[in-house]
C-alpha cells in the first residue's frame, strides 16, 4: 500500500481547506434554506452576452485560440480600460486573458516569486492570495486591517511590515468580504511607501465596477506605479459571468512575456466561447453594469438599514457585494455564531475567521440575492440574536 503523505507535496499537504466550504456543504442537506454565503451575482449573464457565445458555437469557433486570447478581445479589454478607469496598455505585449481572475493572480505569483520571498497580504482578504503566495514558494506576511480605518491598508501598517525579503504586496480592493475600498488620497499613501524600492503590487480589481458613491482608481493610475503594478481583474462581477472562467492580467511587457510562458504550458488558452461573449459584454455592456450596479446599492442599503435596527454593528462598505457585521458581542467564535445561524434558521453567511487574521468576531453577508431573501435573512436574524 502505498503512503500517499510521503508522496505529497509539503506545500500542498500545508494548506488548510477553505473555511468557506463547510457551510456550502452543511446548506446542500438544506430545503428552504437562504444562502448569502456565496460570492456570486444573482443576475443571469445579460442576453447579448449568452448570445455571442451562443452564436460563436452556431459558426464554428470551437477551436484554440492564441495563448494570449483572442486578438479582438485583448482590444477590447484595453480599450475598456482606458474608457473606464484611464489605464492604457498594449493589447498585443502587456495583457493575457486567463481562466478567470483566480488564473491571474497565480500567475502574477508564479512569475514573481522565489523561495523564501515574502508576500504582504491585508486581511481579512479573499482566501486564495495566502495558498497561492505559499505554493509559489513564498511566504505570506499578513497585515490586519481594522474596521476603525474602514479596513483600508494604512501606509504606516505596511511600511512595518516590509523587509529586505518583501517581493510582493497585494491589493485585495474593492475588499471581499469586508466592502472597504481604497480612495486615492489613500493609494498615494501607499505609493509613497513603495516608490524607491524593487517591491511590485499585484492589484485584484475584480470588483472594480462594483463601488458606490465613487468610481475606483487603480493605484496603476499614480505617478511613478504603473511600471511596478500587476493588474488582475476579470468578468465574473460586474458582468455576472462566473461560469463562463474567464479574466485577464495587465503588467509591464516585461512581466507579461514570463507569465505566458507559465499560461502556455498549464492551460494554452481561455476557453474560445468564453472570449467571443466577453468581446461583446466588453464593447457593449457598460449599461449592464450601472443597472447591477444600482440594483446592489438598493439592497446595501436595504441590508445594512436592516442590521443596524437589529442592532448589530456594521461598517457601511463602499465596494462589492458584501456586508461584514461585527457578531462578536453574542459571546460566540464566528464559527459558532455562523454555523448555529444555519442550523437554527436555515440563513447561510460565512465566519469571518475564513478570511485570515483580523476576520474573527465578524462575519460576511453577500447581498447579491434578492430583497425578498434579504428581508427574509433579516427577519431570521433578529429571531436568531434574540434567543442569544
Amino acid at each position: 500500500m502505498i503512503d500517499y503523505n510521503s508522496r505529497l507535496s509539503d506545500s500542498v499537504r500545508s494548506l488548510a481547506p477553505s473555511g468557506i466550504r463547510k457551510f456550502f456543504d452543511i446548506l446542500e442537506e438544506m430545503d428552504d434554506a437562504i444562502s448569502l454565503g456565496v460570492g456570486e451575482p444573482d443576475f443571469i449573464t445579460p442576453w447579448h452576452i449568452r448570445d455571442a457565445g451562443i452564436r460563436s458555437l452556431e459558426r464554428g469557433f470551437t477551436k484554440y485560440t492564441g495563448n494570449s486570447g483572442l486578438s479582438r478581445l485583448r482590444s477590447a479589454i484595453s480599450d475598456y480600460l482606458k474608457r473606464r478607469f484611464s489605464l492604457e496598455y498594449d493589447s498585443s505585449s502587456q495583457l493575457i486573458v486567463t481562466v478567470g481572475g483566480s488564473e491571474a493572480i497565480d500567475l502574477a505569483m508564479r512569475a514573481l516569486i522565489n523561495p523564501g520571498d515574502e508576500v504582504i497580504i491585508p486581511t481579512p482578504s479573499f482566501v486564495c492570495y495566502g495558498p497561492i503566495a505559499t505554493l509559489a514558494g513564498g511566504r505570506p506576511v499578513y497585515v490586519k486591517t481594522r474596521v476603525e480605518d474602514e479596513f483600508r491598508l494604512t501606509a504606516a501598517d505596511l511600511r512595518d511590515a516590509i523587509t529586505p525579503k518583501t517581493k510582493l504586496v497585494v491589493l485585495p480592493f474593492p475588499n471581499n468580504p469586508t466592502g472597504g475600498i481604497m480612495e486615492r488620497s489613500h493609494l498615494e499613501e501607499i505609493a509613497d511607501v513603495l516608490r524607491g524600492t524593487d517591491i511590485i503590487v499585484l492589484t485584484d480589481e475584480i470588483y472594480a465596477e462594483l463601488t458606490y458613491g465613487r468610481r475606483h482608481c487603480s493605484i496603476a493610475s499614480l505617478p511613478g506605479m504603473y511600471e511596478r503594478t500587476v493588474i488582475s481583474s476579470g468578468f465574473s462581477k460586474a458582468y455576472s459571468m462566473t461560469g463562463w472562467r474567464l479574466g485577464y492580467i495587465c503588467a509591464p511587457a516585461e512581466l507579461t512575456a514570463q507569465m505566458l510562458k507559465i499560461h502556455q504550458y498549464a492551460l494554452m488558452c481561455a476557453p474560445t466561447m468564453s472570449q467571443y461573449a466577453a468581446i461583446e459584454a466588453m464593447t457593449a455592456g457598460d449599461s449592464d453594469i450601472e443597472e447591477m450596479r444600482r440594483e446592489y446599492d438598493r439592497r446595501r442599503r436595504l441590508l445594512l438599514d436592516g442590521l443596524r435596527e437589529i442592532g448589530i454593528d456594521c461598517f457601511e462598505p463602499r465596494g462589492a457585494f458584501y456586508m461584514f457585521p461585527r457578531i462578536d458581542k453574542f459571546g460566540l467564535s464566528s464559527e459558532e455564531f455562523c454555523e448555529r445561524f444555519l442550523l437554527e434558521e436555515k440563513v447561510a453567511i460565512i465566519p469571518g475567521s475564513a478570511f485570515g487574521p483580523g476576520g474573527e468576531g465578524f462575519a460576511r453577508m453577500c447581498y447579491a440575492s434578492s430583497a425578498e431573501n434579504l428581508r427574509e435573512a433579516l427577519a431570521r436574524l433578529k429571531s436568531f440574536t434574540a434567543r442569544l
